[in-house]
């Protein structure tokens, strides 16, 4: 079944076995690829069979039944066909594009429907023909009758709402047309684009203006393209001054916030102030003490800040007061500064003409100076061609204008006789080198032309393909007699106005016009005739106003001419000057890498020579407090050992010989040790005489033991002090072995800076050498200066001089302001005089107003002495008292014992208040304790009655009595159990009592 196959097995009823399945019918109906039998089955009364397969097809199949099967069915196998073995066999089709049966017959059909349909087109064509032609002859027939009687075209649509319609269907297919369109217009729009920026905006064009009544004329400059070098510097700085903007107002608005916030907080604070907590009376009397104290502390703060900065001021004018041989180092500055950067002026062709280090030129300052030049030049002529551009655009719009003037002139000439016309001035026209862009632009006239002459080469080289039904399509599609048909009624309908105009016309002529008619006819004439002459005078008006505007600007730019004509021989200068810093920049390099490497070490000298000082001062301030520290230790030695001590030669000797020992001590444990006894002996030698030696030995030996009669805290803090000056005299002796090694380095080091020194100004000298060696090139060069006669000023008995070579050439600028500058020099050396005049005069006043000073300085002095004496019988220091008027530790104790008061005061009324309740406590515990009381002896008094009842009941003898014995015994009874509970109680509230 899978491969559409069907396989009829005869089987019997007797059962199945091997032999049975031997014998079958084959069947293949279905297709071997794609028909697998997807479905098999009989018919409701087992006739048929029914397979389905998966190429789409059912087939049925008769069963028949034992008696309707033949017995032998031979098949007649046809005999071989003879010949085979010389005809040609058939070739398989191998075209992957060709066509199967079935795609065959769907093209046939296609095709046919396709005939059908040009061939319904054709007859509607036809049709719609012969109706035009219908009502082309209509029309026709309408034209040739009256005009009374013709109708109107209105008159000939049937419904209006059908164009209407026609119109708003056409509309919409033009509307999805564009969509579908839009993606490829604009893609196409953008290679447009593309192909303009590549091509036609890189063409540079020369615009020429011509005048209308004039031969002048003005073209456009031909522009260069800036160096790419120069746009990239300048944007560089275009970004960083937009970072350094950013930044600044990034600063800026980070100030702005701090300020809002400061603003905001502010008011909260003052409302925090305004606002107190309420306090107690005394809290607050000691707040106040508090802010008195306060008060005093910044009252003598301010005293003392008063008094020091008096005492600076005093200070710094002694120290700021000049010698009579002071030179004000600020002046000394300016006149170092104005000596460095005041520039030179002696003419650069000297020998001994100096350059400042901006005045100096490389290879980048000259190209930035070249690249600017250049900018600006460019710039120039743009704004140049801007202007040369507007005015062929005001030609342009004059034109428009002139045109639209004498299209009104003539118009108002055809109302007036041909002897009153006035000449017309003719129409400007613009010249093919006023519009040169026109030359690049297509129109869609020549884009239309362009494209019929490339369909009829592609006609000429590839014959045309296609069935017939396109063939006559196309026909139709291109032919356009309706058009014609329409243009040939449109011409008809003119021809039938300009006759019926033209019998109107004579028709009028007949009839005679009357006096009104006349008169109107005047003043229409009379008004047409000055209308005439007003614009005749506004056209001749326009081309002069434009005549003119062209050659002011034709003025203007041949003054720009000789600018740009100067601008392009400093440009050549530029270029020579760059040429020879080019060939002089690779040894100034050398230089300028050699004397920054040399500036580099130097700043390296510098620093470790910083770093030098700052641990030699380091070192000495160790010194100088070890040194402390041994005084100290002395001190505090003498203070131990008090006045007058029995024991102070002997504990002195232990604390100072005893380091010979220990040293030696130490020697003999390396010695053994390392075996370098020489070496250490030479390194420590003995620098004490044999017998402080011997006697050192022997108190050393005898170091262990307390001296007789001595104090044992004594001796061994005198050991305690001993151990500290060992430690303190090899750190001191560390110390300055340290120092001293410092010390030699840092004159190595000084000595280092001072070779770097003298080499940097060696190579600093053959750096400026260079310079004026380039210098003495660069002026070598040949400067071309244009001048006019009026700017020569060195004349020979007012003749030209034949030599120039000893002149100087001054910009106008550069000369008016040397003329300034000599009689500001006059008028400023003038008025130094008067200052110094001044001065001594002022000079003379303060020497005799500072004697005049001192002696008064000195009379106060006395009397203050005298009244001083007179008051309190001695000088005092009033900054002093002023001072210390005040006890300011005395009333912050005060305060102090108020605080610990109101504190103890607190404490005692919180210890009162647990006192008041406690004894309420008490007295109602003493209340229940009475009630207590006062029930217990109700139980005694109870009990006691009970008792006596009792004893009356048990010793009576009455008769009445014995024959309630038992009742008496159980009421007995009960009082007991009574009894007993009343006693427990008692117990419990004797209990809770005590």
């Amino acid at each position: 079944m899978q491969d559409g196959s069907l396989r009829a097995y005869p089987l019997k009823e007797e059962g199945i076995s091997e032999g049975a399945l031997k014998d079958y019918w084959y069947l293949n109906v279905h297709d071997n690829d794609n028909g697998q039998i997807r479905g098999i089955c009989c018919s409701h009364d087992d006739g048929c069979l029914i397979t389905c397969g998966g190429d789409g097809n059912i087939f049925t199949f008769d069963l028949l039944s034992e008696e309707e099967v033949p017995k032998e069915l031979k098949v007649m196998i046809p005999p071989p066909r003879r010949g085979l073995e010389k005809e040609k066999a058939t070739e398989d089709i191998k075209d992957p594009d060709a066509y199967n049966i079935e795609e065959y017959k769907q093209k046939e059909e296609h095709e046919r429907k396709m005939k059908e349909a040009e061939e319904k087109k054709n007859k509607k064509r036809e049709e719609l023909s012969a109706l035009r032609q219908d009502f082309v002859l209509l029309l026709q027939k309408n034209q040739e009758l009256p005009k009374h009687m013709q109708l109107h075209r209105e008159e000939f649509e049937m419904d209006r709402r059908i164009f209407e319609e026609l119109d708003r269907q056409t509309l919409q297919r033009i509307q999805l047309v564009q969509k579908q369109l839009a993606w490829e217009h604009e893609k196409q729009f953008i290679g447009l684009q593309k192909l303009q920026k590549q091509f036609q905006d890189s063409l540079e064009f020369t615009l020429t203006v011509h005048a209308i009544q004039s031969n002048h004329q003005i073209s456009t400059y031909s522009l260069l393209t800036v160096s790419e070098k120069y746009a990239q510097d300048k944007k560089q700085e275009d970004s960083k001054g937009a970072v350094h903007k950013e930044k600044w107002t990034g600063l800026k608005e980070a100030e702005q916030a701090e300020e809002e916030i400061s603003r905001e907080t502010s008011p909260n604070e003052a409302e925090r102030l305004k606002t107190p907590d309420v306090q107690k009376p005394t809290t607050r009397y000691i707040e106040s003490r508090r802010q008195k104290i306060r008060r005093l502390i910044e009252k003598y703060d301010a005293l003392k800040a008063k008094i020091m900065k008096r005492r600076a001021e005093w200070h710094e004018l002694y120290k700021s007061k000049p010698r009579r041989s002071h030179e004000n180092s600020k002046d000394a500055e300016d006149i170092k500064e104005a000596r460095e950067t005041i520039g030179c002026y002696r003419l650069k062709s000297a020998t001994n003409y100096t350059l400042t280090e901006d005045e100096r030129i490389n290879t980048e300052k000259k190209m930035m100076q070249l690249a600017i030049l250049e900018d600006l030049i460019h710039k120039t002529k743009v704004n140049m061609n801007k202007e040369i551009v507007s005015l062929r655009d005001l030609k342009v719009s004059t034109i428009d204008e002139i045109k639209s003037l004498v299209k009104e002139v003539k118009s108002i000439q055809a109302n007036l006789d041909v002897s009153e016309h006035l000449p017309i001035p003719p129409i400007p026209q613009l010249h093919p080198d006023e519009v040169p862009e026109k030359i690049v632009e297509c129109s869609s006239d020549v884009l239309l032309k362009f494209k019929e002459e490339q369909e009829a080469k592609a006609e000429q080289e590839e014959p045309l393909e296609g069935c017939a039904s396109f063939r006559a399509f196309r026909h139709v599609f291109l032919k356009t007699p309706p058009v014609e048909e329409g243009d040939a009624m449109v011409q008809t309908g003119d021809a039938s106005a300009v006759v019926t105009g033209k019998q109107e016309a004579y028709e009028m002529e007949k009839v005679e016009p009357t006096e009104m008619e006349l008169e109107i006819l005047m003043r229409e004439k009379i008004k047409n005739l000055y209308l005439q002459e007003t614009l005749i005078k506004k056209i001749n008006t326009l081309v002069i106003n434009f005549d003119a505007e062209l050659r002011l600007l034709r003025h203007k730019k041949l003054k720009m001419d000789v600018q740009m004509k100067s601008a392009d021989l400093r440009c050549i200068t530029c270029c020579e000057e760059l040429l020879i810093l080019k060939k002089l920049e690779i040894h100034e390099d050398l230089l300028e890498e050699q004397i920054c490497a040399i500036i580099s070490k130097q700043e390296d000298i510098h620093s470790k020579l910083k770093s030098c000082l700052a641990q030699m001062e380091d070192r000495k301030s160790e010194i100088v407090m070890l040194e402390e520290r041994e005084k100290a230790l002395y001190a505090s030695f003498e203070a131990s050992l008090g006045e007058n001590n029995e024991f102070a030669d002997v504990l002195t000797d232990i604390l100072k010989k005893e380091v010979v020992y220990v040293e030696k001590e130490e020697v003999r444990r390396k010695a053994g040790e390392q075996n370098e006894n020489e070496e250490e002996d030479d390194e420590k030698p003995d620098l004490k005489t044999d017998e402080e030696n011997g006697g050192s030995e022997r108190i050393v030996f005898d170091d262990s033991v307390c001296p007789e009669g001595c104090s044992e805290d004594l001796f061994l803090n005198t050991i305690q002090l001993r151990q500290q000056r060992i430690g303190i005299e090899k750190a001191l002796q560390e110390e300055k072995k340290a120092a001293a090694d410092l010390k030699k380095e840092y004159n190595a080091l000084a000595i280092k800076a001072k070779e770097i020194e003298t080499s940097l100004d060696i190579k600093n000298r053959e750096l400026e050498a260079f310079q004026w060696e380039k210098l003495h090139k660069l002026n070598e060069l040949d400067v071309v200066v244009p001048l006019r006669l009026h700017q020569v000023q060195c004349l020979d008995d007012g003749e030209m001089p034949r030599d120039f070579s000893q002149t100087l050439v001054f910009t106008n600028q550069s000369l008016q302001y040397l003329k300034k500058r000599i009689v500001d020099l006059r008028n400023e050396k003038i008025m130094q005089r008067e200052i110094h005049k001044k001065a001594k005069e002022q000079h003379k006043q303060l020497i005799q107003d500072k004697k005049e000073m001192e002696m008064e300085i000195q009379g106060l002095e006395e009397r203050c002495n005298n009244l001083m004496m007179e008051k309190f019988g001695r000088l005092v220091d009033f900054e002093e008292v002023q001072v210390h008027s005040v006890n300011i530790p005395r009333e912050q104790m005060k305060v102090r014992i108020m605080e610990k008061e109101y504190e103890h005061f607190v404490e005692l009324k919180e210890w009162e208040e647990k006192i008041v309740v406690l004894q309420h406590q008490l007295a109602k515990l003493t209340r229940e304790n009475t009630s207590k009381l006062h029930q217990l002896n109700r139980f005694c008094h109870e009990k006691h009655q009970l008792e006596t009842e009792l004893e009356s009941l048990t010793t009576g003898q009455g008769g009445e009595f014995e024959g309630t014995r038992s009742a008496d015994i159980k009421e007995t009874a009960r009082l007991e159990s009574r009894l007993m509970h009343m006693t427990c109680e008692v117990a419990l509230l004797r209990e809770e009592v005590s």
